[in-house]
């Protein structure tokens, strides 16, 4: 029986490595909807419709060209032609590029049916994006053993990164 190194197994129970290239995608994905949804709140795709595609067509895009990426890498690195569970490594380590567009994707649908305006949907999407940025840096914080003030610092330096992102999007006037 082989040793592991302390934290290689995820709460879930899959390995460390596979949980830490969901987080990274589920990071990389909401910084890239935060910049779209900056867009939208500018006036790009003005209705619901067109935000609702925007948002969509973004995360698939992203998650398309992950995908077609880890597909093409996969076989170099590991010198061998892919097997499916390789395939489906990358399909469940990429799904969060798709799941980051379901809450602006429901934010806009509420405006759609009257529950909110449009504008104020899109920035109650791009706060709650800002405030899973703080989570995972809390939650990332406290998983490596940092205590709860430690934490707090990584959950505001994701925060910040997160408010840096809308202002230069805000500044650059898109």
């Amino acid at each position: 029986m082989s040793e592991r190194e302390p934290g290689a197994e995820s709460v879930s129970g899959e390995p460390a490595s596979v949980l830490s290239e969901r987080l990274k995608e589920r990071i990389y994905a909401s910084l890239t909807v935060l910049a779209v949804l900056i867009g939208l709140v500018e006036g790009r795709h003005g209705d619901h419709t067109g935000a609702v595609l925007t948002v969509a067509v973004t995360a698939l895009g992203l998650w398309s060209a992950t995908l077609v990426a880890d597909l093409q890498a996969r076989p170099v690195a590991h010198g061998r032609r892919l097997h499916r569970d390789d395939v489906r490594h990358v399909l469940f380590t990429s799904s969060p590029l798709l799941s980051v567009a379901v809450g602006p994707i429901v934010l806009v649908s509420l405006s759609a049916a009257g529950v909110l305006a449009l504008r104020t949907a899109l920035w109650v999407a791009i706060g709650t994006e800002v405030a899973a940025l703080a989570a995972w840096g809390y939650l990332g914080g406290r998983r490596i053993g940092s205590g709860p003030l430690r934490a707090a610092v990584t959950a505001a330096l994701n925060t910040l990164i997160g408010l840096v992102v809308v202002a230069v999007k805000l500044l650059a006037g898109h």
